[in-house]
């Protein structure tokens, strides 16, 4: 006999796991397909729009976009377009000054709650309520807080024992110190948590050894629990970095933006040109240079995230 004529061998049966490997394929393939359709075709649509002039005042669908094509030249309008690396600067400066001071106030306030103390639960519950609030409600909240005639100015007055009257919102550097106030005061619960919960993982046991042997509490927090909190802190600040970039709902109620352009952030100068303006095209270019450059930190504190969990 032949090696032709040698009988096949039966196929080999698939194993349960590869059965139910295809069945969940099978049955979440619907959701994975609208996912990917929700994610995919207003990307698509807006790459197309910002290589165009269109808006909606056009007076055609924007499928019909092509009648208005320009290329690249709304992404080489990007570079010099002053008021959108204005916009840029004050963000990267609300960013640098709220991600650090709510990092720090959320790390010494973790740091205290992770021991037991009496009240601890009522203090957490009142510690967190910001967080809770809308964004909106806590804006129109600081805009009272900070009016002329606000309680920010009547505490000042009582503390320096004279009348105070700081046009805190009317003032384009103290607009902007404002919104930070605000922003601190709503989001270091986040930051808060986030890190109470690594600092809750970090072993206990060898925390209690670390005081046997003398170590200071900074000596136990440097050598012990940094380590094992390195990933918690990167997302954390990873969260608050993206989050912050997109500051408006509590910015705009307070400012609206101004005076002028003071308290303009990108997110404020998108929706301006965007309902204003109504450049639809540029906006969309601003949008997705936008989304590359979050893209890029995020693949950048994710790759922190892998080093540091290695």
């Amino acid at each position: 006999m032949t090696l032709a004529d040698a009988p096949l061998a039966p196929p080999v049966p698939p194993t349960p796991a590869e059965d139910g490997a295809r069945l969940g394929f099978r049955l979440t393939l619907p959701a994975q397909v609208l996912v990917l359709f929700i994610a995919v075709f207003p990307l698509l649509m807006q790459l197309y729009i910002s290589l165009t002039d269109w808006s909606p005042l056009a007076g055609v669908a924007w499928p019909r976009a092509w009648e208005f094509w320009n290329g690249f030249a709304n992404y080489s309008d990007l570079a010099q377009d002053g008021r959108l690396w204005a916009a840029l600067g004050r963000t990267a400066l609300v960013m640098a000054v709220c991600v650090p001071v709510e990092f720090l106030l959320g790390l010494s306030l973790a740091m205290l709650f992770v021991d037991e103390f009496p009240g601890k639960r009522v203090a957490y519950s009142i510690l967190i309520m910001p967080m809770m609030v809308v964004p909106a409600v806590a804006g129109y909240m600081f805009f009272m807080l900070f009016q002329s005639g606000g309680p920010v100015n009547g505490l000042l007055g009582t503390l320096l024992g004279r009348d105070i009257a700081v046009a805190w919102l009317s003032d384009p550097t103290l607009a902007l110190v404002a919104v930070m106030i605000a922003d601190i005061w709503q989001w270091t619960p986040l930051m808060f948590l986030i890190l109470l919960a690594g600092l809750v993982g970090v072993p206990q046991d060898q925390m209690r050894a670390a005081t046997l042997l003398g170590a200071s509490a900074w000596q136990r927090f440097r050598t012990i629990a940094l380590p094992r909190m390195k990933t918690i802190m990167i997302i954390a600040l990873a969260i608050r970095v993206i989050e912050n970039f997109k500051i408006f709902d509590t910015l705009y109620i307070m400012t609206g933006g101004g005076p002028g352009v003071a308290t303009e952030t990108i997110s404020v100068y998108i929706y301006e040109v965007t309902t204003q303006d109504l450049i639809w095209g540029y906006v969309a270019a601003i949008a997705l240079a936008i989304l590359v450059i979050l893209s890029v930190a995020a693949v950048w504190a994710m790759k922190r995230m892998g080093r540091a969990a290695a």
